[in-house]
């Protein structure tokens, strides 16, 4: 089968059935385009031609004039689906997570493991390794966030789990098989060369629950940090002589920061002071959700404690914040129309600059050839996600 396209996109397709995304609108990564058709096959995108020539052979799929997007992508996932990946360490439970999430347009995720004991991290280990070896969708690496943190900034994370650097961690972390890896933890309560063999192994290391102050971050930047997890939360705030670990993500252009714009994290005044400060293309939309989202739940239990959804808000009986009930979506809409940024690229806040901070920019984050076809398909009318695909694996929402 023959497509008589331009030279940059004419191609000649194999015999096996290919789909074909055809009449919709596109968000390529860079810019929206109308009149396009998208070709995949085996999983990734063949083809980006003008729609309406020829297509022999292959499966179609009408988008009915919504918005394709590549999908998104989430660093900070603590459960989803009705599932705390704290509570279970199984595929079972990952393949959850990764679907409750899915219907709002995340198409790739790291399963966020929080403070708990050694054993633990190791069954989540396990599980990771599992999952990736299987090929799940959406899972493409594992966070481990904490348990090195200050005590003083743990937040929710369970005060008798919170610890220096376990013997045996940095195997645990860099072992194979798990994807990619990223490791959240206090600059200032672990061995500075931990966090350099860390970096040097590949492993991406973020700041986080931390008292650090505006030397030790820098210190720590040096040494191989590259992220700042959930900036302005569970950390000190800026002050006018003690910057502290926020004031040395704002004077490091190259740090990537986690922004949770649920609202409630932070002020949206807060947000749009960090976009000022920072710019957007090292911020990397977050939602650092729990079990609540994508499912009926309005409650869940984390280290015996019950935690409330209400108003989408998360929250202890006494008010402290206990992680997200939000959606990707939700955050990229809340980007748009409270931070005042432009829609393209509150979409790449979302899913190509996370995807670079991974190191995944060569195969997700744009809708291009070559690259995994994973996209989400918005209806523009309701800011709602009604499909998905995982490497041409279609789902409706």
């Amino acid at each position: 089968m023959v497509f008589n396209s331009s030279p940059t996109s004419s191609k000649t397709v194999a015999s096996s059935v290919a789909t074909l995304l055809r009449n919709g609108r596109i968000f390529d990564g860079t810019e929206f385009v109308e009149g396009k058709a998208v070709l995949v096959e085996d999983g990734k995108i063949s083809a980006i031609f003008d729609d309406g020539i020829g297509t022999q052979d292959c499966q179609i799929e009408d988008l009915g004039g919504k918005l394709l997007v590549p999908g998104f992508v989430d660093v900070q996932v603590n459960g989803g689906g009705g599932v705390m990946f704290n509570d279970e360490q199984s595929v079972d439970a990952l393949e959850t997570i990764a679907n409750g999430h899915r219907k709002f347009g995340t198409t790739t995720l790291l399963p966020t493991f929080i403070t708990d004991s050694f054993s633990q991290m190791q069954a989540a280990s396990t599980a990771m390794r599992q999952a990736i070896g299987q090929g799940l969708p959406g899972v493409r690496g594992v966070h481990f966030e904490g348990p090195y943190f200050s005590m003083e900034r743990r937040g929710v994370h369970a005060e008798q789990f919170v610890r220096s650097v376990d013997e045996g961690a940095f195997d645990l972390f860099t072992q194979t098989g798990m994807g990619v890896v990223l490791v959240t933890l206090a600059p200032e309560v672990v061995p500075v060369d931990f966090v350099t063999r860390l970096s040097s192994a590949g492993i991406r290391v973020c700041a986080g629950h931390t008292n650090a102050t505006y030397d030790q971050a820098t210190a720590g930047f040096a040494a191989g940090i590259s992220g700042v997890t959930h900036l302005y939360n569970a950390m000190p705030p800026i002050m006018n002589r003690e910057p502290g670990i926020i004031g040395a993500a704002y004077d490091n252009k190259d740090i990537y920061c986690g922004l949770i714009v649920d609202g409630h994290h932070l002020h949206h005044a807060t947000a749009r002071t960090v976009i000022a400060c920072k710019g957007t293309n090292r911020i990397m939309l977050v939602t650092d959700a729990m079990a609540t989202v994508g499912s009926n739940k309005s409650s869940f239990n984390l280290y015996g404690t019950e935690i409330f959804a209400k108003n989408g808000r998360l929250a202890t009986k006494e008010g402290k914040l206990a992680g997200s009930d939000l959606n990707m979506m939700d955050a990229v809409r809340l980007t748009r129309d409270e931070l005042g940024v432009d829609f393209g690229e509150a979409l790449r806040m979302a899913s190509l600059y996370p995807a670079t901070y991974l190191g995944l920019n060569d195969q997700i984050g744009k809708i291009a050839a070559g690259y995994d076809a994973d996209f989400a398909l918005i209806d523009e009318a309701t800011d709602k996600v009604t499909r998905t695909w995982i490497k041409g694996a279609g789902v409706n929402s």
